[in-house]
Protein backbone atom coordinates (compact mmCIF):
# COMPACT_ATOMS: atom_id res chain seq x y z
CA UNK A 1 0.00 0.00 0.00
CA UNK A 2 1.37 3.51 -1.40
CA UNK A 3 1.43 6.26 1.11
CA UNK A 4 3.58 9.60 2.10
CA UNK A 5 5.37 10.31 5.48
CA UNK A 6 4.32 13.19 7.36
CA UNK A 7 5.89 13.13 10.38
CA UNK A 8 8.78 11.85 12.02
CA UNK A 9 9.07 11.56 15.87
CA UNK A 10 11.81 9.16 17.44
CA UNK A 11 11.39 5.46 15.29
CA UNK A 12 7.43 6.63 14.55
CA UNK A 13 6.80 7.30 10.80
CA UNK A 14 3.36 8.75 10.67
CA UNK A 15 2.05 7.59 6.79
CA UNK A 16 -0.84 9.27 5.47
CA UNK A 17 -2.90 6.94 3.22
CA UNK A 18 -4.85 9.13 1.79
CA UNK A 19 -8.30 8.45 4.13
CA UNK A 20 -6.32 7.72 7.05
CA UNK A 21 -2.66 8.08 8.61
CA UNK A 22 -1.04 4.91 10.25
CA UNK A 23 2.00 5.07 12.72
CA UNK A 24 4.88 2.65 11.11
CA UNK A 25 8.21 1.43 12.08
CA UNK A 26 11.11 1.02 9.21
CA UNK A 27 11.28 -2.25 8.10
CA UNK A 28 14.67 -4.42 9.19
CA UNK A 29 15.88 -4.50 5.75
CA UNK A 30 15.92 -0.75 5.40
CA UNK A 31 17.68 -0.48 8.93
CA UNK A 32 20.31 -2.74 7.59
CA UNK A 33 20.51 -0.30 4.46
CA UNK A 34 20.91 2.67 7.10
CA UNK A 35 18.14 4.05 5.13
CA UNK A 36 16.13 6.68 6.90
CA UNK A 37 12.59 7.47 5.54
CA UNK A 38 12.23 11.40 5.56
CA UNK A 39 9.46 13.35 6.00
CA UNK A 40 7.72 13.82 2.34
CA UNK A 41 8.67 10.15 1.20
CA UNK A 42 6.62 7.91 -0.77
CA UNK A 43 6.38 4.74 0.87
CA UNK A 44 5.10 1.56 0.29
CA UNK A 45 3.73 0.10 3.73
CA UNK A 46 2.53 -3.14 5.30
CA UNK A 47 -1.10 -1.98 6.75
CA UNK A 48 -1.52 -5.26 8.99
CA UNK A 49 2.45 -5.03 10.17
CA UNK A 50 2.24 -1.49 10.66
CA UNK A 51 6.06 -1.16 8.59
CA UNK A 52 7.43 0.66 5.88
CA UNK A 53 8.29 -2.02 3.36
CA UNK A 54 10.31 0.46 0.72
CA UNK A 55 11.28 3.93 0.42
CA UNK A 56 9.90 5.00 -3.23
CA UNK A 57 12.71 6.97 -5.24
CA UNK A 58 12.98 11.00 -4.27
CA UNK A 59 12.11 13.76 -6.58
CA UNK A 60 14.91 15.79 -4.42
CA UNK A 61 15.93 16.09 -0.64
CA UNK A 62 17.05 19.08 1.67
CA UNK A 63 19.42 17.69 4.28
CA UNK A 64 18.97 19.73 7.62
CA UNK A 65 15.94 19.77 7.55
CA UNK A 66 16.01 16.04 5.90
CA UNK A 67 13.05 16.54 3.94
CA UNK A 68 12.37 15.08 0.80
CA UNK A 69 9.99 15.28 -2.62
CA UNK A 70 9.06 19.60 -1.95
CA UNK A 71 8.38 21.63 -4.69
CA UNK A 72 8.47 25.08 -3.01
CA UNK A 73 10.73 26.39 -0.47
CA UNK A 74 9.48 29.57 1.48
CA UNK A 75 12.88 30.89 2.85
CA UNK A 76 11.94 32.80 5.83
CA UNK A 77 14.31 36.11 6.37
CA UNK A 78 13.97 38.65 9.02
CA UNK A 79 15.35 42.27 8.89
CA UNK A 80 16.53 41.81 12.44
CA UNK A 81 16.73 39.67 15.46
CA UNK A 82 18.13 37.77 13.73
CA UNK A 83 19.80 40.42 11.88
CA UNK A 84 19.31 40.23 7.87
CA UNK A 85 22.30 38.28 6.18
CA UNK A 86 22.48 38.02 2.14
CA UNK A 87 25.47 35.12 3.33
CA UNK A 88 23.26 32.66 4.78
CA UNK A 89 20.24 33.78 2.21
CA UNK A 90 22.76 32.61 -0.21
CA UNK A 91 23.74 29.53 1.08
CA UNK A 92 19.57 28.34 0.90
CA UNK A 93 19.05 29.76 -2.65
CA UNK A 94 22.10 27.69 -3.71
CA UNK A 95 20.65 24.20 -2.13
CA UNK A 96 17.68 24.87 -3.30
CA UNK A 97 18.39 25.48 -6.84
CA UNK A 98 21.28 22.59 -6.86
CA UNK A 99 17.88 20.29 -5.87
CA UNK A 100 15.86 22.35 -8.85
CA UNK A 101 13.17 23.33 -5.58
CA UNK A 102 11.79 27.13 -6.69
CA UNK A 103 12.68 29.33 -3.84
CA UNK A 104 10.50 32.12 -2.35
CA UNK A 105 12.07 35.10 -0.53
CA UNK A 106 10.01 35.69 2.53
CA UNK A 107 10.52 38.98 4.35
CA UNK A 108 9.46 39.17 8.45
CA UNK A 109 9.88 41.66 11.21
CA UNK A 110 9.69 44.95 8.85
CA UNK A 111 8.52 47.30 12.00
CA UNK A 112 12.01 46.53 13.34
CA UNK A 113 14.01 48.43 11.28
CA UNK A 114 13.56 52.20 10.16
CA UNK A 115 12.39 53.50 6.85
CA UNK A 116 16.04 54.45 6.05
CA UNK A 117 17.48 50.98 6.75
CA UNK A 118 14.20 49.24 4.53
CA UNK A 119 15.36 51.18 1.12
CA UNK A 120 18.39 50.15 1.59
CA UNK A 121 17.32 46.63 2.11
CA UNK A 122 15.06 46.94 -1.01
CA UNK A 123 17.97 47.64 -3.10
CA UNK A 124 19.58 44.37 -2.25
CA UNK A 125 15.99 42.61 -2.14
CA UNK A 126 15.20 44.49 -6.01
CA UNK A 127 18.06 42.53 -7.53
CA UNK A 128 16.87 38.96 -6.20
CA UNK A 129 13.71 39.75 -7.63
CA UNK A 130 15.34 40.72 -11.37
CA UNK A 131 16.95 37.60 -11.19
CA UNK A 132 13.58 35.93 -11.19
CA UNK A 133 13.46 35.20 -7.69
CA UNK A 134 9.49 35.72 -5.99
CA UNK A 135 9.77 38.37 -2.96
CA UNK A 136 7.43 38.84 -0.28
CA UNK A 137 6.57 40.12 2.91
CA UNK A 138 5.02 38.16 6.00
CA UNK A 139 1.96 40.67 6.50
CA UNK A 140 0.97 39.80 2.12
CA UNK A 141 -1.42 37.05 3.52
CA UNK A 142 -3.69 36.47 0.71
CA UNK A 143 -0.45 37.13 -1.87
CA UNK A 144 0.96 34.00 0.24
CA UNK A 145 -2.06 31.46 0.15
CA UNK A 146 -2.43 32.13 -3.63
CA UNK A 147 1.49 30.94 -4.01
CA UNK A 148 0.97 28.03 -1.77
CA UNK A 149 -1.66 26.65 -4.23
CA UNK A 150 -0.78 23.78 -5.01
CA UNK A 151 2.25 23.19 -3.78
CA UNK A 152 4.25 20.81 -0.83
CA UNK A 153 6.68 23.66 0.78
CA UNK A 154 8.82 23.63 3.32
CA UNK A 155 9.15 26.92 5.80
CA UNK A 156 13.15 27.12 6.16
CA UNK A 157 15.33 29.66 8.29
CA UNK A 158 16.83 30.66 11.40
CA UNK A 159 15.37 29.73 14.32
CA UNK A 160 13.23 33.42 15.61
CA UNK A 161 12.73 34.46 11.86
CA UNK A 162 8.90 33.77 12.10
CA UNK A 163 8.20 30.79 10.46
CA UNK A 164 6.07 29.19 12.78
CA UNK A 165 4.47 32.68 13.67
CA UNK A 166 3.75 33.05 9.55
CA UNK A 167 1.87 29.35 9.37
CA UNK A 168 -0.25 30.36 12.45
CA UNK A 169 -1.32 34.31 10.30
CA UNK A 170 -1.97 32.00 7.17
CA UNK A 171 -3.78 28.63 9.01
CA UNK A 172 -5.34 30.30 12.35
CA UNK A 173 -6.26 26.81 13.11
CA UNK A 174 -2.53 25.35 13.47
CA UNK A 175 -1.66 27.14 16.75
CA UNK A 176 2.29 26.21 16.79
CA UNK A 177 4.25 27.01 19.68
CA UNK A 178 6.37 30.32 18.94
CA UNK A 179 9.07 31.51 21.01
CA UNK A 180 10.95 34.61 21.78
CA UNK A 181 14.36 35.65 20.44
CA UNK A 182 17.06 35.54 22.83
CA UNK A 183 18.69 39.36 23.37
CA UNK A 184 21.88 37.74 24.62
CA UNK A 185 22.22 34.94 21.68
CA UNK A 186 20.52 37.30 19.13
CA UNK A 187 18.28 34.11 17.57
CA UNK A 188 15.34 32.56 18.73
CA UNK A 189 14.77 29.48 20.92
CA UNK A 190 13.90 26.40 18.94
CA UNK A 191 9.93 26.10 19.48
CA UNK A 192 9.04 23.28 16.40
CA UNK A 193 10.31 19.93 17.35
CA UNK A 194 9.74 18.02 14.71
CA UNK A 195 8.69 18.44 10.78
CA UNK A 196 5.69 17.42 9.74
CA UNK A 197 3.76 18.14 6.94
CA UNK A 198 0.57 19.82 6.93
CA UNK A 199 -2.22 19.37 4.63
CA UNK A 200 -4.64 22.23 4.21
CA UNK A 201 -6.91 21.79 1.04
CA UNK A 202 -4.73 21.41 -2.05
CA UNK A 203 -1.69 23.05 0.14
CA UNK A 204 0.91 21.04 1.66
CA UNK A 205 3.06 23.21 4.02
CA UNK A 206 6.01 22.01 6.41
CA UNK A 207 6.98 23.56 9.65
CA UNK A 208 10.95 22.50 10.49
CA UNK A 209 13.03 23.24 13.46
CA UNK A 210 14.99 26.90 12.88
CA UNK A 211 18.46 27.04 12.47
CA UNK A 212 21.42 29.19 11.87
CA UNK A 213 23.56 26.79 9.61
CA UNK A 214 23.19 23.83 6.44
CA UNK A 215 24.80 20.96 5.61
CA UNK A 216 25.72 20.82 2.20
CA UNK A 217 26.87 17.16 1.05
CA UNK A 218 27.93 15.46 -2.13
CA UNK A 219 28.24 18.70 -3.89
CA UNK A 220 30.88 19.77 -6.35
CA UNK A 221 32.07 22.99 -6.57
CA UNK A 222 30.82 23.39 -9.83
CA UNK A 223 27.34 22.78 -8.24
CA UNK A 224 27.77 25.57 -6.12
CA UNK A 225 29.14 27.81 -9.58
CA UNK A 226 26.07 27.03 -11.34
CA UNK A 227 23.37 27.84 -8.60
CA UNK A 228 24.33 31.46 -8.94
CA UNK A 229 22.11 31.84 -11.66
CA UNK A 230 22.81 35.25 -12.76
CA UNK A 231 26.37 34.02 -13.96
CA UNK A 232 24.87 32.10 -16.67
CA UNK A 233 24.13 35.90 -18.30
CA UNK A 234 28.03 36.48 -18.65
CA UNK A 235 29.59 33.04 -20.56
CA UNK A 236 33.26 33.07 -20.33
CA UNK A 237 35.50 32.51 -23.17
CA UNK A 238 36.07 28.68 -21.05
CA UNK A 239 32.92 26.83 -20.13
CA UNK A 240 34.66 25.54 -16.89
CA UNK A 241 35.66 28.83 -15.30
CA UNK A 242 35.13 29.39 -11.95
CA UNK A 243 34.86 33.23 -12.08
CA UNK A 244 37.84 33.49 -9.57
CA UNK A 245 41.43 34.04 -10.47
CA UNK A 246 41.09 33.22 -14.42
CA UNK A 247 42.05 35.77 -16.49
CA UNK A 248 38.94 37.58 -19.31
CA UNK A 249 36.13 36.52 -16.75
CA UNK A 250 32.92 37.74 -18.03
CA UNK A 251 31.80 37.38 -14.61
CA UNK A 252 34.05 39.55 -12.72
CA UNK A 253 33.95 41.96 -15.58
CA UNK A 254 30.16 42.23 -14.49
CA UNK A 255 31.11 42.56 -11.01
CA UNK A 256 33.41 45.11 -11.83
CA UNK A 257 30.40 46.65 -14.14
CA UNK A 258 27.89 46.73 -10.66
CA UNK A 259 25.64 43.96 -13.03
CA UNK A 260 25.82 41.67 -10.70
CA UNK A 261 25.59 42.58 -6.67
CA UNK A 262 28.97 42.38 -4.82
CA UNK A 263 27.44 40.35 -2.04
CA UNK A 264 26.34 38.03 -4.11
CA UNK A 265 29.90 37.82 -5.72
CA UNK A 266 31.81 37.30 -2.42
CA UNK A 267 29.48 35.21 -0.96
CA UNK A 268 30.30 32.88 -3.98
CA UNK A 269 34.15 33.33 -3.66
CA UNK A 270 33.71 32.39 0.79
CA UNK A 271 31.45 29.55 -0.32
CA UNK A 272 33.97 27.80 -2.91
CA UNK A 273 36.86 28.57 -0.69
CA UNK A 274 34.67 26.50 2.52
CA UNK A 275 34.57 23.86 -0.32
CA UNK A 276 38.27 24.04 -0.66
CA UNK A 277 38.79 23.65 2.73
CA UNK A 278 36.28 20.84 2.88
CA UNK A 279 33.77 22.42 5.45
CA UNK A 280 30.51 21.57 6.03
CA UNK A 281 27.93 24.21 5.34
Amino acid sequence: MKGQVVKVISENFYVDLGNETIICKQRGKLKNLKTLPLVGDFVLVSKEKGVIEEILPRDNMIIRPNVSNITMAFVITSFKNPDFSTNLLDKLLVQLEINKIKPVICLTKRDLISDLDFLQYKETLDYYQELGYIVVYNHEINKIKNILENNTTVFIGQTGSGKSTLLNKLFSDLNLKTGEVSLALGRGRHTTRHVEIIKIGNINVLDTPGFSALSFLNYEENDVRDAFIEFKKYPCMYHDCMHLKEDECKVKEAVNKKQILLSRYMNYQNFIEEFKNKKRW
